[in-house]
């Protein structure tokens, strides 16, 4: 059987149920099958050269494992990695020569052989991919020094063990050194400051991406490869806890469009594999074997261990792997606060909250959609005022039959803006775009011009602009503005008396898809921030400022309105002014 025969065979042997794999590996598959049926067609430029895959996977049986049961013995790759492997260097442009695939993703679980494939890529990088003649910058990146060097040590230790190249490397300054060729690998982490600016790699390799909360480390590599003709970026990961990071935000909501069949998309150099265990993407209830599964909650039974070799495809192959996942779920089921790490880590699972996050992302993007006409609604307003210095939010709330809807806008002074911009933490260049966020010149925000931009939204829209609710503290001269126009002002004392009630409330609603909103990506990422502290033994909670992981200020403003909203039994009226 030749090795194009064999991908073929496990292809469809995944497609078909007969190996368990996940949706978006058998969309991987499919996708394999799809480009070889594409061969020497007008449209796709691109062959799939077996001997060149089987070049590399000859590499790997070059070295020995370095750690578990089968430490010693040299490498057998695992059909997972001839698969993820033999795609990456068998595929090449028909027209160049050059690789087709200069970025991979590649999403398992943990034990799965992560660094080894990683640390196999980055020394063929270094030492064959050229010839052994053009000189290779390859850099192991993570966030922490110590996570960076977990994929560089297990390159040398490998090296160490391989008779055949003992000769043609050496290591010098925590760097591994090809002699022929001058070619280096070294680590490069966020944590030493060591960014890479003025680099030019040929591989970057990018190490539990989950963890890294900006892009920076990313886009340094990125930018750093123009002068290279065959680059590669490689982000094989776990997932993990944070989506707001750019991990889970971007990069594995890109994944899913490159995998999906009905996406069109233009990512013909980018490969995609994920090992996870099965959820409902979807924004509806769905029945499967009868049981009905919420949007965002998990298909698969934690407790099948037929389920397991989805998120586990090496670990679950031999009896040894299925004992230590075994045992970790059993660690997990009795300390309860190990269940997280056990689902992410060993299961494959992002998870959209960790012990004390407020809401469950899923299900606040399950409440995403067109938002009905509003002309003669009225509306609770709800006002963040924290700091000038920083975010201000406003929330528009409307009663709408059964659903609240919900409408976030926000403001920040300009040279706040730029100061954010510049610590990459999050995407407000974009909100502003999307006219989510409104910047104030200079240091301040402006509250006059917030008092206005409600006031002229509600004209604009035909509005009945019914409460205002502050938070007393900090409100006084606005809040006395618009009673002296007029408008109904409440005071929204912030402690647990009033809060707790609404607070749970509001998530209440969104977990029964009662919440309509237009996807507002500020107030999205306000909400990914918000951490709640129960307080007491009667469960009332409170979100914790101090503890959230940024601003919650759109979240605040819309619990303030929700005060209020969530109390009325009337659908419309109160009183409409435009003074």
């Amino acid at each position: 059987m030749t090795f194009t025969e064999e991908l073929r065979r496990y292809s469809e042997e995944c497609i078909s149920g007969n190996i368990p794999v996940c949706k978006k590996h058998k969309q991987a598959c499919q996708r394999f099958l799809s480009d070889l049926s594409r061969q020497d067609t007008m449209d796709f430029p691109y062959l799939f050269q077996e001997e060149k895959a089987e070049k590399f996977l000859s590499w790997m049986r070059l070295f020995k494992h370095t750690k578990g049961i089968l430490t010693g013995k040299h490498i057998e790759p695992h059909i997972i990695q001839k698969f993820v492997c033999g795609n990456l260097y068998g595929w090449v442009d028909q027209n160049t020569g050059y690789r087709r695939f200069n970025k991979i993703y590649w999403q398992v679980a943990r034990k799965n052989a992560k660094s080894q494939t990683l640390a196999l890529i980055a020394l063929y990088e270094a030492f064959v991919f050229s010839g052994g003649t053009e000189m290779m910058e390859i850099y192991c990146a993570a966030t922490k020094t110590a996570q960076a060097k977990i994929v560089y040590a297990e390159a040398e230790a490998m090296l160490k063990r391989c008779v055949l190249l003992k000769d043609k490397y050496k290591t010098v300054y925590n760097q591994i050194e090809h002699k022929k060729s001058g070619s280096i690998i070294r680590t490069l982490s966020e944590e030493d400051r060591k960014t890479g600016d003025g680099l030019s790699p040929q591989c970057g390799i990018i190490d539990e991406y989950h963890a890294h909360e900006t892009a920076e480390t990313y886009d340094v590599l990125d930018s750093g490869m123009g002068a290279r003709s065959q680059p590669l970026l490689a982000i094989i990961t776990t997932a993990g806890f944070e989506l707001n990071y750019p991990c889970y935000r971007v990069e594995y909501d890109l994944i899913k469009k490159i995998l999906d069949p009905d996406v069109p998309t233009e990512m013909e150099n980018y490969f995609v594999m994920v090992n996870e265990l099965e959820k409902n993407e979807t924004s509806d209830t769905i029945l499967i074997d009868g049981r009905p599964i919420a949007p965002g909650d998990l298909i698969d039974d934690i407790n099948d261990e037929r389920a397991w070799p989805k998120a586990n495809p090496i670990i679950c192959s031999y009896d040894v792997g299925i004992a230590y996942l075994r045992k970790k779920l059993e660690e997990a089921k009795s300390a309860p606060e190990k269940m997280r790490n056990f689902l992410t880590k060993h299961l494959n699972i992002w998870l959209s909250q960790n012990e004390c996050s407020y809401m469950d992302l899923d299900k606040w993007a399950a409440c995403k959609g067109i938002l009905p006409d509003l002309f003669g609604a009225a509306c609770y307003v709800g006002f963040d005022l924290s700091s000038k210095l920083d975010l201000t939010s406003v929330t528009f709330e409307f009663i709408v039959e059964d659903k609240y809807i919900i409408i976030s806008h926000s403001f920040m002074p300009v040279t706040t803006y730029e100061k954010r911009c510049k610590m990459n933490k999050a995407p407000f260049g974009y909100w502003v775009s999307q006219g989510w966020l409104t910047l104030h010149d200079g240091p301040l925000v402006d509250y006059r011009k917030v008092k206005d931009y409600v006031i002229e939204t509600a004209k604009e829209n035909g509005w009945y602009l019914k409460e205002m609710c502050f938070d007393p503290w900090g409100a006084t001269q606005i809040g006395s503005d618009l009673r002296d126009m007029g408008y109904e002002v409440v005071a929204v004392v912030q402690g647990l008396k009033t809060l707790s009630e609404p607070t749970k409330d509001f998530r209440d609603m969104v977990y029964a898809k009662r919440v309509l909103h237009d996807g507002n990506g500020l107030l999205t990422w306000a909400i990914s921030n918000a951490i709640s502290d129960v307080v007491d033994r009667n469960l009332n909670i409170i979100l914790n400022k101090g503890k959230s992981r940024d601003h919650i200020d759109p979240l605040s403003a819309t619990i303030n309105a929700h005060v209020r909203a969530m109390v009325s039994t009337e659908e419309d009226g109160g009183t409409i002014i435009y003074a």
